[in-house]
């Protein structure tokens, strides 16, 4: 370990290229979390209710393991088995031309824009913060704030599978003042919570409606946790800005019907992450606008 670590001291530029690559890795991993972790919570639910009613659970479920490790990958078109060649991040789909290797199906492009972008912002991150606990802090919230936006995007569901062990996380790193004090922490994270559960309680004794869900709250309270409750308002303005500016593109651009909601996991996403790696600049820009600072 050692060793390791004085070659990446000694080679700063070496860092970001390594753990690039490794995110390449961490991408394709991030695709079966995305795909699969949803399934898995459904089966579970569904077995719990079975366990409530008393019925024959292999009346409903199926018994065969599903989980992130088996069964192995398969095309949906034809159930063929992707081998480990096929699976190699995104030379396997270069090489097989986006298709199934068996029935000549098309691949669906997510697969590799997943793992090029966690490859990317796994290398920003590395950049960014060097060879550190920082940066190894960023990467794992980067890795989780990507699967949680994809599966939000596609289920509008922000699991707590994900958003509750990284809320821990966030509390156990700033023990050692990672990316905050351990108090900032733990205010971040009770605060983040409250505010965006108050927001839900008004908004829906005003409209009868359910404006978010209780993921977003844990959500904002995780990035509370490892941010500090000092960058909250940055990521809400952040998000809140982008999400309706998007709204308004699925509108005008793609005839979004507005009665349709559209989630918001994945804004609170990507402006945790900005804020991750600009929060200090930003926060400095706004008060300088609004005239707080000289």
């Amino acid at each position: 370990m050692n060793d390791i670590a004085s070659f990446f001291i000694g080679s700063p530029a070496a860092f970001p290229w390594i753990v690039g690559l490794f995110g390449l890795a961490i991408g394709s991993f991030l695709n079966v979390v995305i795909h699969r972790l949803p399934v898995m919570l459904e089966r579970r639910w569904q077995n719990q209710c079975q366990e409530l009613l008393e019925s024959d659970q292999s009346s409903v479920t199926s018994s065969d393991r599903y989980d992130l490790v088996a069964p192995r990958s398969r095309c949906p078109h034809c159930n063929h088995a992707i081998t480990a060649l096929e699976n190699i991040p995104v030379l396997s789909y270069l090489w097989l031309r986006g298709k199934c290797s068996e029935c000549r199906k098309p691949i669906s492009w997510r697969y590799p824009l997943v793992e090029i972008l966690t490859g990317f912002l796994s290398a920003f991150v590395a950049w960014r913060f060097g060879f550190s606990a920082a940066a190894l802090a960023g990467l794992i919230l980067t890795w989780c704030l990507i699967a949680l936006t994809f599966i939000d995007y596609d289920r509008q569901l922000l699991p707590d599978d994900i958003t509750l062990p990284l809320l821990w996380a966030g509390l156990i790193f700033n023990i050692f003042a990672v990316s905050a004090t351990l108090l900032s922490a733990v205010i971040g994270a009770a605060c983040g919570y409250v505010s965006l559960w108050l927001v839900y309680q008004v908004f829906k004794l005003v409209t009868g409606k359910e404006g978010m869900g209780y993921g977003d709250f844990k959500l904002f309270a995780a990035l509370g946790a490892w941010l500090g409750w000092q960058s909250l308002p940055l990521i809400i303005l952040l998000a809140s800005l982008v999400g309706a500016v998007v709204g308004i593109a699925f509108i005008l651009l793609f005839s979004h019907d507005r009665r349709t909601p559209i989630p918001f996991g994945p804004f609170l996403c990507v402006a945790g992450w900005v804020s991750l790696m600009w929060g200090d600049a930003l926060t400095r820009v706004y008060l300088q606008l609004a005239h707080f600072t000289s």
